[in-house]
């Protein structure tokens, strides 16, 4: 691995030829993502947020759960005739009503693939599905193979795999692997592992299964610890080289790993990971806005990457800093992610040198006699509100300006 950038800069450009393995990525916002309460989305909104993720340039888009609902079916249809670029699929349980209905809504898609999934923790196995280990390991392989016979591409996912017996995942991975799956996705489905954990497994599936070697291995992480960026990155490290994730992490429960964030944590730290990907990443605030505003699950102003606050900064000493070197308190470009530029928030705990510098930008010159009164002016109306906004600025140079000019005298 390459050395760290010694002054933090990172080099954020879309695809970096030093890069020798790309990791892709796989965006369940239509699916998983909108499986979070209050997120169901109409066809047109499905279709809007998949034409922007074609945007973003995500791998592979899986548009819905066909098998669900007549209407999924149509919208999940429509996305893989009308979306090119990034490969369209849709989730089935390992039955074979499930498989024809995404099997029969891809089927147009320029390029497409069949996603199968079934429990493998026993608690799930239990109590869920009511089923014992070996039923699920038959099912597992039928259910793979029927796919394979009807796509070239079939990706599977043993659910819940975070807390399942680590043999018996292995064993069941091995099943899907032998009847031709070429993704394996491994998901931490309630959130559970810690990052350690969640390396250790993938490491041991790659190791354990025989003909690992052919297979794409995928990571699918919850966030109810909050750690579903970590724990993604912990598998990557660990060798997956496919990530699944929402625009802004939303999703079941807690959500699921923020697209963008891992995005832009290989991006930054490039240099020590060694990796590419094939993202647009201007796209990344524009994918995150329409989201938002088509789901109704607002973006919390501190949220990494694409929250309103993740290039603002309001405190003086920060200020001072990013006035004179942006590096000094952002380790990536607000442009880099569509975000426009860094704002500087002019509030009570904002200093002098930023205060002069708005003035500066707004075109308002005031007499270096007047500017500490402007300053006393500034603090005491900064106090009473939670930002100062540039006509307020204004003002109160007009206000000290008056107060320190003399009246004109005219002729006696």
């Amino acid at each position: 691995m390459r050395a760290a950038a010694t002054d933090g800069t990172p080099d954020v450009a879309e695809r970096d030829p030093r890069a020798t393995e790309v990791v892709e990525f796989f965006d369940t916002t239509l699916r998983d993502g909108e499986q979070c309460p209050g997120a169901t989305l109409h066809p047109a909104d499905k279709l809007a947020i998949a034409q922007q993720l074609a945007k973003l340039r995500v791998d592979v888009i899986e548009a819905g759960f066909p098998a669900s609902s007549p209407g999924d079916f149509q919208a999940v249809q429509q996305i893989a005739r009308e979306v090119e670029g990034p490969a369209i699929t849709g989730l089935a349980r390992a039955v074979r009503g499930d498989i024809d209905a995404v099997h029969g809504a891809v089927r147009d898609a320029g390029r497409s693939l069949i996603h199968v999934f079934i429990s493998v923790s026993d608690v799930h196995i239990t109590h869920k599905l009511g089923l014992d280990r070996a039923q699920v390991l038959a099912r597992t392989a039928e259910a793979v193979a029927y796919a394979r016979s009807l796509c070239e591409t079939v990706q599977f996912s043993p659910e819940d795999a975070g807390r399942a017996d680590l043999d018996y995942l292995c064993e069941v991975v091995q099943a899907a692997v032998d009847a031709g799956a070429g993704v394996i996705n491994l998901p931490d489905t309630t959130g559970y592992c810690l990052p350690h954990e969640f390396a250790a497994m993938v490491a041991t599936v790659r190791r354990e299964v025989r003909g690992m070697d052919r297979v794409l291995v995928s990571v699918h992480c919850h966030d109810d610890l909050g750690l579903a960026t970590a724990n993604s990155l912990a598998g990557i490290g660990a060798g997956a080289r496919r990530v699944e994730g929402c625009i802004n992490g939303i999703g079941e429960r807690a959500g699921n790993a923020a697209l963008e964030e891992v995005v832009m944590a290989l991006r930054v730290r490039r240099p020590v990971l060694g990796l590419g990907d094939n993202i647009r990443s201007q796209e990344l605030v524009p994918s995150s806005r329409l989201v938002a505003e088509l789901t109704g699950m607002a973006v919390a102003p501190n949220k990494p990457v694409v929250g309103a606050n993740a290039f603002s900064h309001a405190s003086g000493v920060h200020q001072h800093g990013m006035l004179r070197d942006r590096r000094t308190y952002e380790i990536m470009a607000a442009e880099d992610v569509g975000a426009g530029e860094t704002q500087i928030v002019l509030t009570a705990r904002s200093g002098r040198h930023a205060l002069a510098h708005r003035l500066d930008r707004i075109g308002v010159a005031v007499p270096p006699e007047q500017m500490p009164a402007v300053w006393a002016r500034f603090l005491e109306v900064a106090d009473t509100t939670k930002e100062v906004a540039d006509d307020t600025l204004v003002r109160i140079v007009g206000e000290v300006h008056s107060y320190h000019t003399p009246p004109a005298v005219g002729p006696v």
